[in-house]
């Protein structure tokens, strides 16, 4: 086997493991939310104890891009694939964060009677959810348009994201036995949000591997 070939095998090795995190990181999204509008701390549990895994897959999977980078000596776009698997590694890693304090916030709820359905919370953690899949499509097809398409869905994120803030505001006042719970979903809606942008983060690094070009689309 050439050098060329080895080298593409081992990108194409990081690809497989990179989506290997996304896969575990969408499904905490998923979890966290439905952890949320169960009220199960078991599952919340879940979510916060399988974040170990997705920490550990990212070091191994640097790791794997330092060594090639040092052993390869990589330019060019052969440079650009690896140190943008690093990026989206990074904003993935942080979504799974994000997905963990919602986690922990839904422990602080349990048990508690919710103050307000939580549709507009679900519709923007399946906003988030798309931005996060169509992101990784994106980087998988080297799809420019759809990176720029997915980004413009953080809009959205950001429009309920205020929303939800308005609306909780006036419970408060109206209410002040209120404030505690909503407090707690003020900062849900805010990891939303966060994890909005960290999915634009990923497609403007796709962009970036595939014309070289940065490009501000938060």
């Amino acid at each position: 086997m050439t050098v060329r070939s080895n080298f593409d095998k081992a990108l194409m090795e990081i690809q497989q493991d990179i989506l290997r995190v996304a896969s575990l990181v969408e499904e905490s999204i998923y979890n966290s939310m439905e952890a949320l509008n169960s009220q199960d701390v078991v599952l919340a549990a879940k979510v916060i104890e399988g974040d170990d895994v997705i920490d550990d897959l990212k070091e191994k999977i640097e790791n794997k891009c330092i060594t090639l980078i040092a052993t390869q000596q990589p330019i060019a776009k052969d440079l650009r694939v690896v140190i943008t698997g690093i990026k989206i590694l990074v904003s993935l890693e942080r979504i799974g964060d994000h997905s963990v304090d919602i986690a922990r916030t839904t422990m602080c709820l349990a048990e508690q009677k919710l103050i307000k359905p939580l549709v507009d919370l679900t519709h923007m953690a399946k906003l988030v959810q798309d931005m996060v899949r169509d992101g990784l499509d994106a980087y998988v097809h080297g799809d420019v348009e759809k990176a720029r398409e997915m980004c413009d869905n953080d809009d959205e994120v950001d429009d309920l994201y205020h929303k939800i803030f308005r609306e909780l505001t006036v419970y408060m006042k109206k209410d002040p036995e209120t404030i505690d719970q909503a407090v707690y979903l003020m900062f849900i809606s805010r990891f939303l949000e966060r994890i909005g942008d960290h999915a634009t983060n990923i497609g403007e690094n796709v962009i970036y591997l595939v014309t070289g070009e940065k490009e501000e689309l938060n």
